[in-house]
């Protein structure tokens, strides 16, 4: 069962490897982060923690079983009740639910600890997996758009069946 835990100072070598082991997977589904974002990584997750600091985002890492960094979920620009949400999923961890799982877990995380009411995300057209996972934790389609060059999809999520009742 995969665990989420808040992203912290200690998980800046393991993110950065997760992200160079699965550079290429990610690239055929999303637009690639480019060789910047690896060169300047110590600064780019610093900035990261400063932005978690501030309130605007909440960044996660997700566990697999044994304890290795297998995926990211994010929400990032958190205002007025809503946010975005994305995620990435090693590709060893493929097809075992650990995408599902954790965007179910943020999810509920976003109604019950972070106060928010809805969250939105994105996905290429041809990322079946990613749509299935948002699918299966709610999420309904709003329109479709260019993400870089790719046709993409929008989804938006209300959280109101999570939150606790008065």
């Amino acid at each position: 069962m995969p665990t989420l835990e808040l992203l912290r100072p200690d998980h800046a070598e393991a993110v950065l490897a997760f992200e160079r082991a699965n550079r290429a997977y990610f690239a055929r589904s999303i637009p690639d982060r480019g060789d910047a974002y690896f060169a300047e990584f110590p600064a780019r997750h610093a900035a990261l923690l400063a932005e978690q600091a501030e309130g605007t985002c909440r960044f996660h890492v997700i566990r697999g079983a044994d304890g290795e960094l297998v995926g990211r979920v994010n929400l990032v620009d958190l205002a007025d009740g809503s946010a975005e949400l994305g995620y990435r999923v090693a590709e060893s961890a493929t097809g075992r639910g650990v995408a599902r799982t954790a965007v179910a877990e943020v999810c509920r995380l976003a109604a019950t600890a972070y106060g928010l009411t809805a969250l939105t995300a994105v996905t290429t057209v041809d990322n079946l997996a990613s749509r299935a996972v948002l699918a299966h934790n709610g999420f309904r389609f709003r329109y479709e758009f260019l993400f870089g060059d790719r046709p993409a999809l929008s989804y938006r999520r209300s959280l109101a069946d999570l939150r606790p009742s008065a």
